[in-house]
């Protein structure tokens, strides 16, 4: 009986192996280990070069200028300020897809272009919503405190984004190539019930505040 039980167990992880989608290899930038409020510029050298006005931020509960929480990696996120267009070259390009989690109090476009400097190509198009306070609390701080994971798929070759019109409303994290899902990452297949049972869990409170402030970082 104990050899049959392990058979047909293993038979049943051999076919939800076979309906698990394969993962294409992805890069993830997380933006651990900037220091706060100082620009990304080169970190990600010479393959990922974002523009002037890009600044990482650091959480205010770990220590730095951010105004925002529950970001899905480690403490540090990025976002842009002054007028500019806000622009991310890669040099050696990259194709399937492109994501991050973003939280933002204003509407904004991020596009995906096959030249440089937003040259080129339009390849793929993503809207973001103002959804920085929704059905969200603080961890235990932070105005902006829900990140949405929003991504876009394409065919070609992409050599730079642009995230124009979100300077120090948007900030965004695990910025995701080769991937329309942030992460990139597919589950193991013996994690999908745990998964499907954790999502019933999950869940969070909607904060009141006397007053909100406007701006992913602290003035």
């Amino acid at each position: 009986m104990k050899s049959r039980l392990a058979t047909i167990a293993a038979a049943s992880v051999i076919a939800l192996c076979a309906a698990a989608p394969a993962s294409a290899a992805v890069t993830v930038l997380t933006f651990e280990g900037i220091a706060d409020s100082t620009p990304v510029g080169n970190f990600y050298a010479p393959n990922y070069t974002f523009s002037a006005s890009t600044l990482a931020l650091v959480d205010s509960d770990a220590g730095g200028n951010g105004n925002f929480a529950n970001e899905p990696s480690g403490n540090t996120i990025f976002f842009f300020t002054g007028a500019e267009t806000p622009i991310l070259n890669v040099t050696n390009g990259f194709d399937t897809g492109f994501s991050f989690f973003y939280t933002s109090a204003t509407a904004a476009t991020v596009r995906v272009f096959s030249g440089f400097n937003g040259t080129g190509t339009l390849l793929g198009t993503i809207d973001l919503s103002a959804q920085f306070t929704q059905n969200c609390g603080g961890d235990p701080t932070g105005d902006f405190c829900n990140f949405t994971n929003a991504g876009v798929a394409f065919a070609g070759t992409a050599h730079s984004i642009d995230f124009g019109g979100t300077a120090s409303q948007t900030g965004y994290d695990d910025i995701t190539f080769g991937s329309d899902v942030a992460g990139g990452a597919v589950p193991e297949p013996a994690t999908w019930a745990m998964m499907l049972a954790g999502f019933g869990m999950i869940g969070c409170t909607v904060r009141r505040r006397q007053q909100v402030r406007t701006t992913v970082a602290y003035a």
